[in-house]
């Protein structure tokens, strides 16, 4: 009972990285319909106008102020790469392979997201942490393989999602040390600013992709900005600020298995048994590289007999 309140930080974590695992899952179902009418930089713009609207209107509610001086470059570093560039490369890309091929190349970020925490922010590499994203991407290649379509793919598609990768890598990294110095709302809020200036030259093409759009791909841009952007950002930082980049980028391997999972409930796209058996993959090593090891604990529980004898 005593335990209770102490792992409810914990569980409030793990509850907001499942959150945002969840969104962004159904971002690829969204992104699906918004992006064959919206050009890749004005649905990212797009979604970032809407995202910073949602978290400037829950700033004011929450009257949260302005981030330290010390939170702003992660914030401005974060907000380039992740909220602006990554965006943008990540839908042109999209469209030059096809989605197996960019599930497949962007799932690169978080084995970069470990060694760029481990250099740079002396993140620990256990052995089950490296152990479940082996696991886990051997999950994901075998999705990407069995989603790949038939001459879906180009050398500049390919190069655009490793960019985006890189983009998304560098982000989550310059975003942790951020989260010691402001509030996850925060970070958010200004990293989404931040990538919308970057955006900010693809307006002209916003205005009239929305004047010629269907109100279904305008109410998934829309979507993609409150759900997958403005509140899964939200519970991404919050989650980030409590654990390691390492241990959270090994969260999203579980995106892969999801997107197919409601791909098959909302799309009626019948997966087939090499990606059934690869999104398993993905779910246990994500398992296997948020799990802790019991023996360390149990050890340090047990006195010594050293200490049996002296405290006879």
């Amino acid at each position: 009972m005593n335990a209770s309140p102490a792992r409810r930080p914990d569980l409030l974590a793990a509850g907001a990285a499942a959150f945002t695992v969840v969104m962004w899952a159904s971002a690829f179902v969204s992104i699906r319909s918004a992006g064959a009418e919206y050009s890749p930089g004005a649905l990212a713009l797009g979604r970032l106008l809407v995202g910073a609207l949602v978290l400037g209107l829950i700033c004011v509610v929450r009257r949260e102020g302005l981030p330290s001086r010390a939170a702003w470059p992660g914030i401005a570093i974060s907000g380039l790469l992740w909220f602006g560039f990554y965006s943008v490369v990540l839908n042109w890309g999209e469209q030059q392979v096809d989605a197996g091929t960019a599930a497949l190349v962007v799932n690169i970020g978080p084995i970069l997201i470990a060694l760029l925490g481990a250099r740079l922010l002396g993140d620990p590499m256990p052995p089950r942490l490296l152990a479940g994203m082996a696991v886990s991407f051997a999950g994901a290649v075998a999705v990407g393989l069995s989603m790949s379509g038939e001459g879906g793919s180009s050398v500049l598609g390919v190069v655009l999602c490793l960019l985006a990768a890189v983009g998304y890598a560098g982000g989550v990294v310059a975003q942790k040390p951020a989260l010691g110095h402001a509030s996850p709302l925060q970070v958010t809020t200004y990293g989404c600013l931040v990538g919308a200036v970057l955006c900010l030259p693809f307006a002209g093409q916003l205005i009239d992709d929305a004047a010629h759009a269907s109100l279904s791909a305008t109410l998934n841009l829309v979507y993609l900005g409150v759900f997958s952007l403005a509140l899964a950002f939200t519970t991404w930082a919050y989650a980030l600020a409590r654990t390691t980049a390492s241990r959270m980028g090994a969260t999203t391997y579980a995106v892969p298995a999801l997107v197919v999972l409601m791909s098959w409930l909302a799309l009626g796209e019948v997966p087939g048994l090499l990606t059934l058996a690869g999104g398993a993959l993905c779910l246990a090593g994500v398992a296997v590289s948020r799990s802790r090891a019991r023996s360390a604990r149990v050890v340090a529980s047990v006195p010594r007999p050293e200490q049996t004898r002296e405290s006879a």
